[in-house]
Order: C-alpha cells, then sequence, then structure tokens
C-alpha cells in the first residue's frame, strides 16, 4: 500500500491513499533473504536503484512531495492489527524509530527533516507502531515491545533484503531498545547500532507528582497478590489504562524500566545498560528536557550512562527540550553523522 504520511491533526485525513497500485507484498515477493542480498552485493543494489531512478518510481520514495506529507509504503509486520509500519525511502539501509509513550507515526518534528537527509544519504526511515504505541503503553512490557521490535527487524531482512538496521529510540523507546539488545535474539545482529535520544527517568519524572508514592505501594500490593495485570485506579496515570506490573516497572525503584535514573549506582548503571557496549551507540541528551527533574546534574548523568555503555558517543544539545522540537538541525546532524559513521559496512553476514 502506497501512502502519504500527513502530519496534520488526525481530524485532517492524516493517510491518504496515492495514486499507485503497488503494494508491499508484491513489491517484495521475489526478495529471498538477508543471506541471497549478501550474495548479490553492491553491484545488484546499484543496479536496482537505477533501474527505480529510470522508472519514476524515486520520484514516489522521495520524501517530501508537499508540507508535512511523507510518501512511502504502509506495511505491516506482525499478525496484531496495530503491528504497521511506514517506510519513507526506497533503500536497502533502514534506521527505525521507536517512540515513547503515548507515541505513534510523526511523534517527533525532526522526524521529516531527517527522512529527507537520509534519503541522501541512501537511507529509508521506518517508524512502527506496536502494542504499546498510542495508549497501549499502560498494558504492555518491554518484553512485549521487544518482541514485536525483533519481527519487524525480521521483516525487513526477510522481505525487504535489508542490508543493515540502526535503532532510533526516543524517550522511553530507548529503554525498548535496551530491553531488545540484552534479549540477544537472532534479528538483534542485524542491529548496526543505536541511538537514544532523551533517556530520561520515568521512575524521577513521576516522584515529582503527588500521587506516584500511594500508588506505588498499591501497585506493589497487587503484584504481591497476584494481580499485576490488573488495572490500577485511574488517578494512576490520566494518559492511559495501566496495570500494576507496568505502573511499577515506570515508577518503582529498579522496576524493569527504570534504567536511566541519577540516582542509580555506577555499578547498577552497568547491570542494566552494561551490554550495549557491543554495539555502537551514541547518547542525544537535551540539556534542557523538561521530563529531567531540576536537581538532577544533566552533564554528570549523561557522561555517568555513556560509561556504563562502554563508552557511548555523548551529544549534549545545549537548551534541547525533550522532543528537541526547538533544536531540530541539531538532532538531525548528530544523527545523520552517526548514522554515516556506524552504519552498515561492507555487509557482513552479522550471524558468521
Amino acid at each position: 500500500m502506497n501512502l502519504s504520511l500527513s502530519s496534520s491533526p488526525p481530524s485532517a485525513a492524516s493517510v491518504a491513499a496515492s495514486s499507485s497500485s503497488s503494494s508491499p507484498s508484491s513489491s517484495s515477493s521475489s526478495a529471498t533473504s538477508w543471506f541471497s542480498s549478501i550474495v548479490r552485493g553492491r553491484a545488484d543494489r546499484s543496479d536496482s536503484l537505477k533501474k527505480a531512478s529510470n522508472s519514476g518510481s524515486r520520484d514516489f520514495f522521495s520524501p517530501i512531495i508537499a508540507k508535512d506529507q511523507f510518501p512511502g509504503v504502509l506495511f505491516k509486520y506482525g499478525p496484531k492489527p496495530i503491528q504497521v509500519a511506514f517506510k519513507t525511502g526506497d533503500h536497502k539501509q533502514q534506521l527505525v524509530f521507536i517512540g515513547g509513550l503515548t507515541d505513534g507515526f510523526l511523534a517527533t518534528e525532526y522526524l521529516g527533516p531527517l527522512a529527507i537527509a537520509l534519503d541522501r544519504e541512501k537511507w529509508s526511515l521506518v517508524q512502527l507502531l506496536m502494542s504499546s504505541s498510542y495508549s497501549g503503553y499502560g498494558t504492555s512490557t518491554l518484553q512485549q515491545d521487544a518482541k514485536e521490535i525483533d519481527q519487524l527487524v525480521s521483516y525487513l531482512i526477510n522481505k525487504e533484503n535489508s542490508e543493515g538496521v540502526v535503532l532510533l529510540g526516543h524517550s522511553t523507546g530507548c529503554q525498548d531498545i535496551v530491553h531488545y539488545m540484552r534479549t540477544n535474539a537472532a534479528c538483534s545482529r542485524a542491529v548496526r547500532a543505536a541511538i537514544l535520544q532523551a533517556p530520561v527517568s520515568d521512575r524521577e519524572y513521576r516522584a515529582t507528582l503527588s500521587e506516584t508514592a500511594s500508588m506505588i505501594d498499591l501497585a506493589s500490593t497487587m503484584i504481591a497478590e497476584g494481580r499485576g495485570s490488573d488495572l490500577m485506579p485511574r488517578e494512576a496515570d490520566s494518559s492511559a489504562p495501566i496495570t500494576a506490573y507496568r505502573y511499577h516497572s515506570l515508577c518503582a525503584y529498579m522496576g524493569d524500566d527504570d534504567m536511566f535514573s541519577s540516582d542509580l549506582t555506577d555499578d547498577q548503571l552497568k547491570t542494566r545498560l552494561g551490554h550495549m557496549c557491543n554495539t555502537p551507540c551514541q547518547v542525544i541528551f537535551s540539556m534542557a528536557d523538561e521530563y529531567v527533574p531540576e536537581y538532577v546534574d544533566k552533564k554528570a548523568l549523561v557522561g555517568r550512562l555513556c560509561r556504563a555503555m562502554g563508552g557511548a558517543e555523548k551529544v549534549e544539545i545545549e537548551h534541547g527540550n525533550h522532543s528537541l522540537s526547538n533544536r531540530i538541525r541539531e538532532a538531525v546532524q548528530a544523527i545523520i553523522d552517526f548514522v554515516k559513521r556506524e552504519g552498515p559496512k561492507g555487509w557482513d553476514d552479522p550471524w558468521n
């Protein structure tokens, strides 16, 4: 299905059909596997891009055709109705954007300029919806997110002949990446690099809210009684229904989602993040992030996070807010520089 995503409000048609009749299933039906793309190598890749350009299909895949519209391919990557993804650009290398709580398509303002910059470097931008997207985060888990990310990467490898994937997480999407890479799932070995944009502590932010302490106690009690999958009272989270387990994971000390808190010791951070040393990583930290409490020393924190990850690249964006909507140019430049430097090289077999 060839579509154009618009960043207009949902009431103004946010997804419009293109006149093209091709679909992801038909365009990928001749694809075989990750390994066949390695055998074909760069020559076939160049030929296919040249043919696409001559046929005019590259015009369709140009990232922007009008203000706030992103032509591309909408495709299903898993069995659930929510498991759809949107690919901008027709290239064999993909940057996969993983949003945070309440996020879905077009979650941050830098995605449009990023899609254009990636296309110039022969990369596609892929945005995915998961069970936890939009208001689904409260009844999902990091484990479920990791499973669905793996299904997407598997699709890109086996249906799109991907030559390499870089993961870009925003906010709680950073936790998804860290957890996914810990699973050591087979397809995670195709992830050549990871970018964590705004890896902040949900626990430290929620601790600033008056109801959090009593709700953590309630969640702990419910979990102890075997009711971890039951829903918390509405006052626990006004944005979405949330289970006792997920609330505890996000809000409690050393909960499953507690990966970036400033009060964790260096050893605790290393336990949670140390496995990322096996993957080239970049940490983009907003120095005016509104979700980081004022008492937190942001410079010290980002330095500790990078060291715990085995020496991740540190990017501090002065005056940047959480989503970097006020520092779009700096965000895109940092991401592109990293992708060009740490992306797939030589298209080697990651299972070797």
